[in-house]
């Protein structure tokens, strides 16, 4: 068993010492220093190059280093290759209170009193009444912030792929279902998977079937948001606010417009960020089980992409 770490971006010595420690039988190589490209069989990868694929002859399965399979070309791997994600609890939890947690900050008018501080101004103003999110993408973590909202007093709605019966939720879904849900939001939460489909959804044709009070809160991936559109959104009032922690690129660039304008709330793409040790025992386990035939934990649907 050979195990390449594709991963660019980062460094992964840590990563590796644990894995290793984690897996000590098991060559584990970081590409691009790797022996024999014809003896790996698993792939650990985030950004790979798209150059590596059609290099390894021999492998038979793929994981993201994520909960998200995006950074993988999936049209780029043979049929035969299985691809599978990082699944941890923890992930939904801290999404979940991070969504919570802007949500009301943007209801609570908490940025507006950030900005008076700094101007010494005392203004008070009632918090914005209104209490209803829709959360696009209905999957692990989408579920557990519209729990974690609920039991805070908000009405939550989802929209999702198929109708999917969920108590103190209602799910929308299809074209029509998703233009009903927009009309009627509060603040509108993007958790979808980044697929051929979603890129781009939140264009100017969603933004503008908001209401005009509305908040966008993107915590999905940043290629779901069409830059322009959602400033000439928040330009225009036609748009109140975005909370964003996902972005095109990554670390958005010094000269960035969202940076200046005062309707935007950014984070770093901080809202949930994985545990290293959860990670390394789902990435180890898997691994062996590939080791030993047996079926892979947290297989994607390679025609869904996620």
């Amino acid at each position: 068993m050979s195990v390449l770490v594709a991963i660019t971006g980062r460094n992964n010595e840590k990563l590796i010492t644990k894995l290793q420690e984690r897996l000590p039988n098991t060559l584990i190589e970081q590409w691009p220093d790797c022996k024999n490209a014809n003896n790996v069989d698993f792939v650990l990868a985030w950004n790979a190059p798209e150059s590596l694929w059609p290099q390894l002859p021999n492998l038979k399965a793929v994981s993201s280093f994520g909960a998200g399979v995006d950074s993988i070309d999936l049209t780029l791997l043979p049929e035969h290759v299985e691809v599978v994600r990082i699944v941890d609890m923890q992930l939904a939890e801290d999404m979940a209170e991070y969504v919570l947690t802007h949500v009301l900050a943007q209801k609570l008018r908490l940025k507006e009193y950030y900005t008076k501080q700094t101007q010494q101004t005392w203004k008070p103003k009632r918090a914005f009444s209104n209490k209803h999110v829709g959360i696009l993408g209905f999957g692990e973590l989408g579920k557990a912030c519209a729990q974690k909202l609920v039991t805070n007093g908000f009405k939550v709605s989802a929209w999702a792929q198929s109708n999917k019966n969920t108590a103190n939720v209602e799910v929308y879904y299809g074209d029509e279902g998703l233009s009903d849900m927009l009309s009627d939001v509060d603040y509108l939460v993007c958790l979808l998977p980044l697929t051929q489909a979603t890129t781009g959804i939140i264009n100017h044709s969603m933004l503008a079937k908001l209401p005009s009070h509305a908040v966008v809160i993107n915590v999905a991936r940043g290629a779901h948001v069409v830059e322009q559109d959602l400033l000439n959104a928040l330009n225009s009032d036609s748009l109140r606010a975005a909370t964003l922690d996902v972005f095109d690129q990554e670390p958005l660039t010094q000269n960035h417009p969202y940076w200046g304008n005062p309707k935007i709330t950014l984070t770093p793409h901080c809202a949930a960020l994985s545990d290293l040790n959860s990670v390394i025992d789902q990435i180890a386990d898997n691994i062996e089980r590939l080791n030993m035939g047996l079926a892979l934990n947290n297989s994607v649907d390679r025609t869904k992409g996620y």
